[in-house]
């Protein structure tokens, strides 16, 4: 229209005649369009009702799937399990003073209600059983010790109970305290290759005992033996089978599982078996005659490389005055090959070790105690800076941690191996 009536001006004549008919012919025109588009319009408009429908679908959609998501992480999967066991320990048991702590739980003191028996107590938060996974090993866990109940050097197994926020493994109470603690509170200093050799004979009982089961610990360390009582002929206890597992004739474990100090070069292959038992016994063997590591490293990787590639080392002091026996001993146990290594079995027949057998009465160089107490204040130490730093971390913060994690574990094996980690800083390094 404003084109017209610019035409219109410059023309001069018939002015009106010509801006009605111009008026008119616009109308017509105007008139043809919107007929011509009404259609095309309703149509455009029905599309984008059912677009706006469709966004407003997705993003209900969306909103469901993360309060599914969030609803999920709200209730783990153990806060959602009935494991079976009773649900009277309140009723049964008497909570008291705290001995310990892991990733999942606490162990007290506790006491039996109907006898006045002093027990242990392994209290799980359900809580913190995020995964499916979780919830298995807690009752792996409990049936183990109901498998090794009964063996004289295996913590006893008297019950499981749970309730909706926990779960409780009650268990015999050993008060005769860790097992490097007892050596080195001896108060002439007499310690000899016979100590050394009674505590290593009833480790290799507790793992001969477990690979009859076709079971394999995966975590044999010094502060998983603990003494039964503070008497001098007080028998000694394996304790935590957290990591234990059972395996099938002919297959092997594929997880790296364990302490840096005391796995075994299969471990770290992937491709380990109850062999790995007897290194960890041999590394502790090692510890207990020089108060040394066999291998070590200030990181973990460093560890893993000498647990490889190196052999320990027998010619530093106190070594040239243990017996010969002893470092032959020693020697058959952390042999890198575990087809060539001695089983458990094979083991306890050793001369050294056997009851009666030539493990000398004489006192071992007082170096050893010095090394052994240095090495078991810088254990303390890590396991302290360990748990100051989880006692930091809340829940959420920690179930996010586990998230990461799971999102790194691809092969989903409960480790990261250094090929994963790679993977995560190229992702990275391409953002």
């Amino acid at each position: 229209m404003g084109v017209c009536f610019s035409t219109i001006k410059v023309s001069g004549s018939n002015s009106n005649n010509n801006v009605n008919h111009n008026r008119k012919e616009a109308t017509k025109q105007q008139t043809k369009t919107t007929k011509a588009t009404a259609p095309t319009r309703k149509k455009q408009e029905v599309v984008d009702h059912q677009q706006n429908n469709k966004n407003v679908n997705n993003e209900e959609e969306k909103k469901l799937k993360v309060k599914e998501k969030q609803g999920s992480k709200a209730i783990p999967c153990g806060k959602r399990t009935d494991f079976g066991y009773d649900k009277d320990f309140g009723m049964r048991y008497t909570i008291g003073k705290l001995l310990g702590h892991g990733q999942f739980g606490y162990t007290y003191v506790a006491t039996d209600k109907a006898n006045g028996d002093r027990v242990a107590v392994k209290r799980i938060e359900k809580n913190k059983m995020i995964l499916p996974i979780a919830v298995e090993d807690v009752k792996r866990e409990v049936k183990i010790l109901r498998e090794l109940t009964g063996h004289e050097n295996v913590v006893q197994f008297y019950n499981a109970l749970e309730d909706d926020s926990y779960v409780y493994i009650v268990m015999e109470l050993c008060e005769g305290g860790e097992l490097l603690d007892r050596i080195l509170s001896k108060k002439d200093s007499r310690y000899t290759e016979k100590d050394a050799a009674v505590v290593v004979r009833q480790m290799l009982k507790v793992a001969a005992q477990c690979h009859l089961h076709g079971l394999v610990h995966r975590d044999m360390k010094p502060e998983n033996f603990l003494f039964k009582s503070t008497k001098e002929d007080t028998p000694l206890k394996a304790t935590d089978f957290g990591l234990s597992d059972f395996i099938k004739p002919g297959r092997k474990f594929q997880d790296i599982v364990g302490s840096a100090y005391y796995v075994a070069p299969e471990v770290l292959k992937r491709k380990s078996g109850p062999e790995s038992d007897v290194w960890s016994i041999g590394v502790i063997t090692y510890i207990l005659l020089c108060g040394r590591r066999p291998f070590w490293d200030k990181t973990e990787d460093g560890i893993f490389k000498e647990v490889l590639k190196n052999k320990p080392d027998f010619r530093r002091k106190p070594w040239p005055t243990i017996s010969t026996s002893a470092r032959d001993f020693v020697n058959k146990l952390l042999v890198k090959d575990p087809r060539a290594r001695l089983t458990a079995a094979q083991a306890l027949s050793h001369p050294w070790v056997r009851e009666g057998g030539s493990a000398s009465e004489i006192p071992i160089d007082i170096s050893v105690l010095s090394n052994m107490r240095q090495f078991v204040k810088y254990s303390r130490l890590k396991q302290f800076a360990l748990r100051a730093l989880a006692s930091t971390i809340n829940e959420e913060e920690l179930a996010d941690l586990k998230d990461q994690f799971d999102a790194i574990d691809v092969d989903k094996n409960g480790a990261i191996s250094l090929e994963e980690m790679r993977q995560v800083v190229f992702s990275l390094s391409n953002l």
